[in-house]
């Protein structure tokens, strides 16, 4: 860095003194409120710093994308060992001096909320308005790939709910088609946002079966109350496994385990066996031959597909060859590129 360069860095360090993260006389702050100039030199100094800052200085007024955001132990154990490595994102509160919104970095913050070791925050602090900070918000959850279906879900209806824009625009934003954050947000609707956070983000959970929970809730008016205390009791059995069985049961997904109870309350069960059977499907028979001979009949069910040979030599030559004989069939399959 050239001498000029330090020497101007030098002089909005000066005049942003007021700004700065450390506590400032009430007229400082009132004068940094009322100056253009002041307040343009201290955003520069925001820009080319990383500042420690209070924990308690932050406030979290987000639309939350996470749904639990309360999972920081390991975090917050690797950062008492290693340090934060990486910044979080805040801006400066619009009317409160030494205040500050978060952007993102929901669990780093919280990690070192619950430390007792760490005491600071190490935070970028970017000039934002509401809707560039929504949008920082969502550029840092789209380079985050571990957000499960209904939490994306969630977020977008929350987007929506909250006046980010209408659902074309949210599409626009998490760079998504219309289509999907319509029905994303339809089944948010139908399963309803308690029951959705009392049932956790279900990683591996994908949109089919939440569909499939949102229609049967919907058909069957399904009391939503009963299915989060449903949800919450498999979280307490978790919990309770968890110490009485040690490590094993900890490494299951509790949010899972919520959602497989909730969907088997909410899902009717298959029809009983003393209902009308359905029509017993068609079974068609096809006879092979060789060399003008029938030889084999092949049958097609819903099953399946058999081949039915008459004993001899042929049939115990199949019978000890079948593995070779069926993957040079599949082998031939592929090569046809069917599916």
């Amino acid at each position: 860095m050239t001498s000029s360069k330090k020497s101007r860095l030098s002089m909005l360090d000066s005049l942003a003194a007021a700004g700065a993260p450390a506590a400032a006389p009430a007229p400082a702050a009132s004068m940094m409120s009322s100056n253009r100039a002041l307040r343009s030199a201290r955003d520069a100094v925001d820009s080319h710093r990383v500042w420690d800052l209070e924990p308690h200085q932050i406030e979290d007024t987000r639309v939350h994308d996470r749904l639990d955001p309360s999972d920081i132990h390991d975090l917050r154990d690797a950062i008492e060992a290693n340090g934060q490595t990486v910044p979080i994102l805040v801006r400066r509160h619009p009317s409160e001096a030494d205040r500050y919104l978060l952007v993102y970095g929901r669990r780093r913050l919280e990690a070192i909320r619950a430390s007792d070791k760490v005491t600071k925050v190490r935070a970028l602090v970017a000039s934002l308005d509401d809707d560039a900070a929504v949008r920082a918000q969502i550029s840092e959850n789209m380079a985050r790939r571990d957000l499960s279906f209904i939490e994306k879900a969630l977020f977008a209806q929350e987007l929506v709910e909250n006046g980010f824009g209408n659902q074309s625009q949210v599409a626009e934003v998490l760079t998504v088609t219309k289509s999907s954050v319509s029905m994303a947000i339809a089944i948010a609707e139908a399963i309803g946002a308690d029951l959705i956070r009392a049932i956790g983000p279900a990683q591996g959970i994908g949109r089919p079966r939440w569909d499939a929970l949102a229609k049967a809730i919907a058909d069957t008016g399904a009391d939503r109350d009963a299915l989060i205390r449903i949800a919450e009791k498999e979280y307490t059995s978790f919990a309770v496994d968890a110490v009485t069985e040690g490590s094993d049961a900890a490494t299951a997904d509790p949010s899972v385990l919520a959602f497989e109870a909730v969907f088997r309350a909410a899902v009717p069960a298959a029809a009983p066996q003393d209902a009308k059977p359905a029509k017993k499907a068609r079974t068609l028979t096809h006879p092979l031959t060789v060399d003008g001979r029938r030889s084999a009949t092949l049958r097609r069910t819903a099953k399946g597909v058999s081949l039915e040979l008459p004993g001899g030599g042929f049939a115990d030559w199949l019978e000890a060859e079948a593995q070779n004989v069926i993957e040079e069939l599949h082998a031939r399959w592929q090569s046809r590129g069917e599916e």
